[in-house]
């Protein structure tokens, strides 16, 4: 990847918080490495060195800046972006897959040789796959020593390292210090050992229209699966090693992420699949100034800024949600969706299906795993139904048409062997195409997929009802083709336009 000196150092000399995460700054008289916006003296330009990514600049010999944390910044909005191979492969490197299957299963997953790979990756993010999972475990373990009591044998597990003195050697060259130090010199005060419950804060490019956010997911939640809450989202979700529950509560600076993991090795997966549902990454001043140069969408754009494109902690679950809501209303759909689950797990399952969730309620704080019912929250969220447990349902399970029925289950087959991923790093064009393929699957459900499943950014929905609508009431034509055309001019955030259009309507 290319980095322009003069604009990185720009970007530096101002302390761009806009720039955090979209390359990082190694300083060779320190010896360290910081994000742009760091607040220490601006180093003199012959000590300075750009790299885009944190594992090419420890590849370098140089420790994270302990003042401003590089590894906590949002993650770069470019893997929003891309859809080839270094982007799919991002993807899935956040998401523990390196961790998980070694390099081997991550050139398996994206079809590619380990050479090919490794040289693509080292080209374009001056690191290979195994440097770039190492960056990764070390800020999971930093993470872990500073929040949790646990012990270090246990974090080194948790964060995927293969021994003790691979833990400990490297910490100590990415953060200088050694664990003990590190938990030593941390401002928090850890969970107790053994709960499984971390309370994070995620960075993100601001702004941030949160209200926007969640008002999307409030309108959609499903009961026993997600609910809004006095400005906090919780749901359950899948991960690699067990199921979770987690809790989203966007403030001015960052979200405060408190995680409920039935196993901390899946805390880098956890913490992934936060950021991409609430599209953490993403860059909004880039978005909106897009976006505003069309002055249709100009006075929106300025009444909310950093409005996202929400996306979903299982892919499956959104592509299920996208075939139900074919033709019917949001209520109708969550009718149909709770009769599902039901049939799945039982009436118990279902502890508000029979009510909406309050909007003014306070937030619910989980307690440590496996020590029974929270005793300050009412019922415990579980994730969606797995495409197996959707494929055991009997057709009276169902509530709808039979063609929709057999389409979903078409869909869960797919999943379910392995010839639809709807993972993250899958490859959109190839999923998209799949989608297309499956009878009563068509453009809108496919494009619909592909924009929050997917992440694709650039999806857009001549089609929708209420697209058109709002396109009318801002003077744009209503016509899908003749819409299609102009919204060409809003490429590459397509996705983002939609949302807008849709809270125009």
């Amino acid at each position: 990847m290319e980095l322009d000196f003069e604009r990185c150092y720009r970007a530096v000399d101002s302390r761009d918080l806009r720039f955090d995460g979209r390359f990082y700054t190694g300083v060779t008289s320190t010896g360290i490495y910081c994000r742009p916006s760091c607040p220490a003296m601006t180093p003199r330009r012959r000590n300075v060195r750009f790299f885009p990514s944190a594992a090419a600049a420890q590849a370098s010999g140089l420790r994270a800046c302990r003042r401003c944390r590089p590894d906590a910044a949002p993650g770069s909005p470019e893997w929003d972006v891309r859809a080839d191979l270094v982007g799919r492969a991002m993807r899935l490197i956040a998401d523990g897959v390196v961790d998980r299957e070694g390099v081997t299963g991550l050139a398996r997953r994206l079809g590619y040789t380990e050479r090919h790979l490794n040289r693509m990756l080292t080209a374009q993010m001056g690191a290979g796959p195994l440097a770039l999972a190492r960056a990764q475990r070390a800020q999971t373990a930093r993470i872990l020593i500073e929040t949790t009591g646990l012990g270090l044998a246990e974090i080194a597990f948790a964060a995927g390292f293969g021994s003790l003195r691979q833990f400990n050697d490297t910490i100590q060259a990415v953060y200088a210090a050694t664990p003990s130090q590190l938990r030593a010199a941390a401002r928090t005060t850890p969970a107790p050992a053994g709960t499984g419950t971390l309370a994070l804060r995620l960075a993100y490019r601001p702004p941030l229209h949160a209200g926007a956010l969640l008002d999307f997911l409030g309108r959609r939640a499903l009961p026993g699966v997600e609910e809004v809450t006095g400005g906090t989202y919780r749901r359950g979700l899948w991960l690699p090693h067990g199921d979770a529950e987690v809790a989203l509560t966007p403030g001015p600076e960052h979200v405060a992420a408190t995680l409920h993991l039935t196993d901390l090795r899946d805390l880098a997966p956890a913490l992934a699949r936060c950021r991409r549902l609430l599209d953490l990454d993403a860059d909004p001043e880039a978005v909106d100034t897009t976006l505003a140069a069309d002055p249709a969408l100009a006075a929106a754009v300025a009444a909310e800024p950093g409005v996202r494109v929400p996306g979903t902690a299982d892919g499956f679950e959104l592509a299920v949600r996208a075939v139900v809501g074919q033709q019917i209303s949001v209520a109708g759909a969550q009718r149909v969706l709770a009769r599902l689950l039901a049939a799945a797990r039982g009436p118990h399952e279902q502890p508000h299906a029979q009510h909406e969730p309050e909007p003014h309620a306070g937030p619910h704080e989980p307690q440590p795993h496996g020590s029974g019912e929270r005793p300050d929250a009412p019922h415990r969220l579980r994730p969606f139904l797995t495409a197996e447990e959707l494929l055991a349902l009997p057709d009276d399970a169902y509530g709808m048409p039979a063609a929709r029925r057999e389409t979903l289950r078409g869909l869960a087959a797919l999943v379910a062997e392995g010839e639809l991923d709807l993972a993250p790093g899958a490859d959109r064009a190839a999923g998209t195409a799949r989608l297309l393929a499956v009878p009563g699957i068509g453009a809108w459900t496919a494009g619909y997929i592909a924009q929050r499943a997917l992440g694709d950014p650039d999806v857009f929905l001549p089609t929708d009802v209420a697209v058109r609508r709002a396109a009318g009431r801002l003077g744009l034509p209503t016509d899908p083709g003749a819409l299609a055309a102009h919204a060409a001019a809003w490429r590459p955030w397509r996705s983002y336009a939609v949302i807008r259009l849709w809270r125009q309507a």
